[in-house]
């Protein structure tokens, strides 16, 4: 059944974004070269020292976390106490480094000990504030980032526009028709 009107015989498809076009086959490549690496190492060593591993490495993870979970609590509160803001620290990258050494695996392993290396910390929280900066630059305008954008703008002289929104001559906020009940 036809409409009348015209369809394009070339329809437009969303072009996918490239984390959703590689995230899934980089997963999947992420727990092949994980199960394998088991592998080997139980092989060379025995199962019982993969065992050993894992639960080494879900134990270690879970300290980093509450560690670091509890820091940032303290520095929270010691902030709330001077009436400033809690220090910038590496806490949310500690316990990312904590989760992965709580995923089983090598890989993710090695990567959640070198998380919770200072100067690793530093250059990961360096490149994600540069990465989010050059998408909020991106942005286009009326978008999220532009928001962003326009937050950020400061006045040199710290002044403040005092306005009011007013819609079809009356005040925003005005009582305008009365509604009728809300009833089922």
């Amino acid at each position: 059944m036809t409409t009348g009107a015209p369809t394009s015989p070339y329809t437009a498809r969303r072009r996918r974004s490239r984390l959703r076009r590689y995230l899934p086959p980089a997963l999947a490549a992420w727990l092949v070269l994980e199960i394998w690496l088991l592998t080997l190492v139980a092989g060379a060593a025995g199962g019982l020292t993969v065992f050993l591993l894992l639960v080494a490495g879900v134990v270690a993870g879970s300290v980093v976390i509450k560690r670091a979970g509890r820091r940032a609590f303290q520095s929270l509160n010691e902030a709330l106490r001077q009436g400033g803001s809690p220090a910038r620290g590496g806490n949310g990258l500690m316990m990312l480094g904590g989760l992965l050494l709580m995923i089983p695996g090598l890989v993710s392993d090695a990567a959640g000990l070198l998380l919770l290396l200072p100067p690793v910390q530093k250059a990961v929280s360096r490149f994600a504030e540069n990465a989010l900066e050059r998408s909020l630059r991106k942005a286009a305008p009326g978008s999220l980032g532009d928001a962003f954008q326009q937050a950020r703008m400061h006045r040199p002289d710290g002044k403040v526009v005092q306005g009011e929104v007013i819609r079809n001559g009356e005040p925003y906020g005005a009582p305008q028709e009365p509604r009728p009940p809300l009833t089922r």
